[in-house]
């Protein structure tokens, strides 16, 4: 599943999901690197009017 993450307070990657980590931050790989940071919030989008 691909997902994004946060590192720092500016930088996101976005790979595929390789694991969650017991404190809630997940680890994605992008090509052959592992990188780790906090999920993404997920977006709502609201129904049409």
């Amino acid at each position: 599943m691909l997902r994004t993450i946060v590192m720092g307070s500016c930088v996101s990657v976005q790979g595929i999901l390789e694991k969650t980590l017991p404190d809630g931050r997940l680890v994605v790989r992008v090509g052959r690197s592992l990188f780790t940071g906090l999920p993404v919030a997920t977006a709502v989008s609201a129904p049409p009017a």
